[in-house]
């Protein structure tokens, strides 16, 4: 009881002196107020922590307690100085914030390049993590370049054209893709890409300061003539593909066009990167081998990431190639960020050499088929007119071409009023697109909202048509 009435006391005296004094006024120590109310140290020290969770006054360590600022003398920061600094915004930024943004309550994911929670292995990861946790050497500096039987995984799934040596960890596909344009270009340097391409192999070109240029791609993937024609008229080295179930459109190289691909790269002495992002997304039969497991001579930069297959969470991928770019990719990754975790290293190890990871693979691609049938009977029933001739074999997303004079812009603002979140096509075109689109991925939403999310877009649809 003496002690509240001591506390009471020093807060009512420090009160009066706060109200008394300026800001920045310095306030009685904590030894002349003990003694001033024969207080206890501890009652002072918590009168003052009390006072400062008012804002009343500042505890500054080691010089005392000082009156503080009120909110109407308090200086408004000026960050307009940064505006000069920082110069023109990067182009790119707003699109990948779009991409990654969470839906907000209540509305249905048509977009998005992650899984569903309900199709992520979390069980099965958490159990590998925890196990790589309780492993101490897991916790110590490993190779730079990551571990060599993860290494050795990642090189076996590419084929026979690379070795574990030849691979480096990285934490997430897009950290690896950014590191092997950094590697292999420079600012200036023309980048040949699909058209449409993947939005992050976009921005990262624009971030490296690259001069972008589209190539024509159709339902069987790259045009080989016009990839031909791209490298002899800019003299680019290096070229961007998604040979596998690309995204956003979802096609597949076809085996006629393999070879000719290959043929255009190695008479333009250039590189390509295969993104193979969709290795472990394939719906409908067995997936064509990686280019990278014909490549002798070395033209083919290889990424893999485990993230699109399982969680957000496991930043798990490798990049490859072979000779002097190997060298420069690994050289870069070091720079960035020395090495990839190593509970997270040995988490994956653990998940992809257990029978875990064939389980989700085959569980996988039957829940992927189920969710796509149900889009595409659902587009069949509210939006005939815009179901695609052609339904991509695997991947997560469908490719939907919208009437010529639609604004896809604003057809995805509309739907996103209307509870549906879809992803206009526009940002995924390195130059001018041809028509308007519609990115729809099935990987993001339950089977059974599938047709309330393709109502919703209808009606997003006739609002955006309906004369003003």
């Amino acid at each position: 009881m003496e002690d509240g009435n001591a506390a009471a006391r020093v807060i009512q005296d420090l009160r009066v002196l706060v109200a008394a004094a300026g800001p920045g006024a310095r306030l009685p120590s904590v030894r002349e107020l003990t003694a001033r109310h024969h207080a206890s140290p501890v009652t002072v020290a918590e009168a003052i922590r009390r006072l400062v969770a008012e804002g009343l006054i500042e505890a500054r360590p080691g010089r005392g307690t000082f009156v503080a600022a009120g909110p109407d003398v308090r200086r408004v920061p000026d960050l307009s100085w940064q505006t000069v600094a920082l110069g023109p915004r990067p182009s790119g930024e707003s699109e990948m914030q779009a991409l990654l943004a969470l839906p907000r309550d209540g509305a249905i994911p048509l977009s998005g390049g992650y899984l569903d929670a309900d199709l992520q292995p979390a069980a099965a990861l958490g159990a590998a993590l925890a196990r790589a946790a309780r492993q101490p050497a897991t916790w110590q500096r490993g190779p730079v370049e990551g571990r060599e039987d993860l290494r050795a995984w990642f090189a076996r799934e590419a084929g026979t054209g690379l070795r574990a040596e030849d691979m480096v960890i990285c934490p997430g596909g897009q950290a690896a893709l950014s590191s092997a344009v950094r590697a292999l270009t420079a600012p200036g340097d023309a980048l040949l890409v699909e058209s449409p391409t993947y939005l992050g192999a976009l921005a990262v070109a624009r971030a490296a300061g690259l001069r972008l240029v589209p190539v024509p791609a159709d339902s069987d993937g790259v045009r080989p003539d016009h990839l031909a024609a791209a490298f002899a008229r800019t003299g680019a080295r290096l070229f961007y593909c998604q040979p596998l179930h690309a995204n956003p459109h979802g096609a597949t190289l076809a085996a006629d066009r393999r070879a000719r691909v290959a043929d255009a790269v190695r008479d333009a002495g250039a590189f390509l990167i295969e993104d193979d992002y969709a290795r472990d997304l394939t719906i409908d039969g067995p997936a064509p081998p990686p280019l990278a497991a014909d490549d002798p001579d070395g033209h083919v930069i290889y990424l893999r990431s485990l993230t699109k297959s399982t969680a957000p969470g496991l930043r798990v991928a490798a990049i490859g190639a072979r000779g002097p770019a190997g060298a420069r990719l690994r050289a870069a990754r070091l720079l960035d960020d020395f090495f990839v975790a190593g509970p997270l290293q040995q988490a994956a190890l653990e998940f992809l050499t257990s029978p875990a990871w064939s389980r989700h693979r085959r569980t996988l691609a039957t829940s992927l088929r189920t969710r796509r049938e149900a889009l595409v009977a659902a587009l069949r029933r509210h939006l005939p007119s815009l179901c695609p001739q052609s339904v991509p074999r695997g991947g997560l997303h469908l490719w939907i071409r919208l009437p010529d004079g639609v604004d896809d812009v604003a057809v995805a603002a509309a739907a996103a009023a209307e509870g549906v979140v879809v992803f206009p096509g526009r940002p995924w075109y390195a130059a001018e697109p041809p028509a308007p689109h519609l990115r729809l991925t099935y990987a993001a939403a339950a089977p059974d909202l599938m047709d309330e999310a393709v109502r919703r877009l209808a009606r997003a649809l006739r609002a955006e048509r309906a004369p003003v």
